[in-house]
């Protein structure tokens, strides 16, 4: 039986382009192998299905190692809001939600990140253990999408990510 439990990372991050560009960014599969879990240089798949009920998969080689992360679109309101699912089946099993919620500024948008960490843990491990390891998934996931949004910026105010971000 996998016990588990649940955290949420919750980021904001402001962009100088219209909504309806930084929205591209999370569905166009030729801007996603630039910055979502991956580098253009690594990237070895990214393709997406942009709708309800659609898959994506991005596939990155470091070190010659592979790492898959796999999801579902779960709602598409462009320019808005997207909600998917996130896995990344050779570390876990569990399922985390992200939610992306986009909206127009005087200048540029503003995007809120939501993501429902599912933390997997073992059985018996008390209050404080279960704490420990939520506050290390969080802090880990934290750490890797600062960097992708580092990339998503450049990417999408100048055309280009200079690496390593």
């Amino acid at each position: 039986m996998l016990f588990t439990s649940t955290t949420t990372l919750t980021m904001v991050r402001s962009f100088n382009v219209p909504s309806a560009k930084l929205f591209d960014a999370w569905l166009n599969p030729e801007r996603m192998r630039k910055w979502f879990f991956t580098m253009e240089m690594t990237n070895k798949v990214a393709k997406n299905e942009p709708h309800v009920g659609g898959t994506w998969e991005i596939v990155d080689v470091r070190e010659r190692k592979e790492y898959r992360a796999i999801g579902e679109y779960i709602e598409i309101d462009q320019p808005n809001k997207l909600v998917l699912t996130f896995k990344m089946p050779q570390f876990s099993e569990t399922v985390d939600t992200i939610t992306v919620e986009i909206k127009p500024l005087e200048t540029g948008c503003e995007m809120t990140f939501t993501q429902k960490i599912i933390v997997p843990h073992e059985e018996g491990w008390t209050a404080e253990d279960i704490e420990k390891v939520e506050t290390e998934y969080r802090d880990g996931s934290e750490h890797g999408w600062n960097l992708m949004f580092g990339g998503l910026k450049q990417l999408v105010e100048t055309g280009k990510i200079n690496y390593p971000f």
